[in-house]
């Protein structure tokens, strides 16, 4: 099994600044790391694995790295570094609709193939949630005790005329953490039938 702890902190000194990328090099070549996930950022990937063991999947033991990018913009960079023109390695991921277009020419500039990203309409929270319904979302809510704290946020002047998905999704961004928290909650309730479409397709190719 590649390790996968060792292959992020390599590509995070080079997305640091760090000179040359020998390191995250030698590590993807052997034992192999063959597919890198892109993702914006850790609730995405909170998301993902946690969607990944619900399946039964181990994602480090089939060489696949899911990475938190720090933003969309930096697609290109760390697609040109990582993808079949830099590394070699096998290109998939996730994005917001706003964000498509750097994917685009990032995969476009790393020689990747663009049918390997797939995109969510607003974020994947708005998927996840869209996907569960607003009453199972708000009962994992409750589950994970921050009923009271939903309640208090929805009596905001705010977000009284918001749609109630719409609520729930600006509610998960409040407070430092909650959005990695939910996005591993949310992701793990998903059955079968409710997986939204970016995440299938996105598994699909995994």
């Amino acid at each position: 099994m590649a390790d996968m702890a060792a292959f992020r902190a390599a590509v995070a000194a080079w997305a640091a600044g760090a000179p040359g990328d020998d390191a995250a090099r030698t590590i993807a070549a052997g034992p192999p790391i063959r597919t890198t996930v892109l993702l914006e950022g850790p609730s995405d990937v909170a998301a993902v694995e946690a969607l990944a063991t619900s399946r039964g999947r181990d994602l480090p033991g089939d060489g696949i790295c899911v990475l938190a990018m720090g933003g969309a913009m930096s697609v290109g960079r760390f697609a040109r570094f990582l993808g079949p023109n830099g590394l070699g390695l096998h290109l998939t991921g996730l994005c917001d609709e706003r964000e498509r277009d750097f994917y685009v020419r990032g995969w476009a500039g790393a020689g990747a193939d663009d049918r390997d990203f797939f995109v969510c309409r607003a974020d994947l929270e708005d998927e996840l949630i869209r996907a569960l319904g607003v009453d199972r979302v708000t009962e994992l809510i409750a589950a994970e005790g921050d009923l009271r704290a939903l309640e208090t946020f929805l009596q905001q002047p705010a977000q009284r005329t918001r749609p109630a998905p719409q609520q729930l999704r600006r509610f998960l961004g409040t407070k430092k953490g909650r959005k990695i928290h939910y996005g591993r909650v949310l992701a793990a309730a998903l059955t079968p039938d409710r997986v939204p479409a970016p995440l299938a397709g996105l598994f699909a190719v995994l």
